[in-house]
């Protein structure tokens, strides 16, 4: 999937959360961040911090890859 903003990878985000029926508490619970960040992250904000995005996408079993453009 290709993604070009932060509103799209915030999706992604939500959709594999809910595949895995994960809620944000339970995340929340296991890692640590708070609720509102994961809420912020899955909306799209684009000032989320990029550590704990990382984190985030590994702990719900997604690859994120970077390739230059053709």
């Amino acid at each position: 999937m290709k993604i070009s903003d932060s509103k799209e990878l915030g999706n992604a985000i939500r959709e594999r959360r809910k595949e895995l029926k994960y809620t944000q508490q339970y995340i929340s619970e296991i890692t640590g961040f708070s609720v509102s960040f994961l809420s912020d992250l899955e909306n799209g904000k684009p000032t989320c911090e990029i550590g704990k995005t990382l984190s985030l996408i590994n702990l719900l079993g997604l690859d994120l890859n970077v390739e230059a453009r053709s």
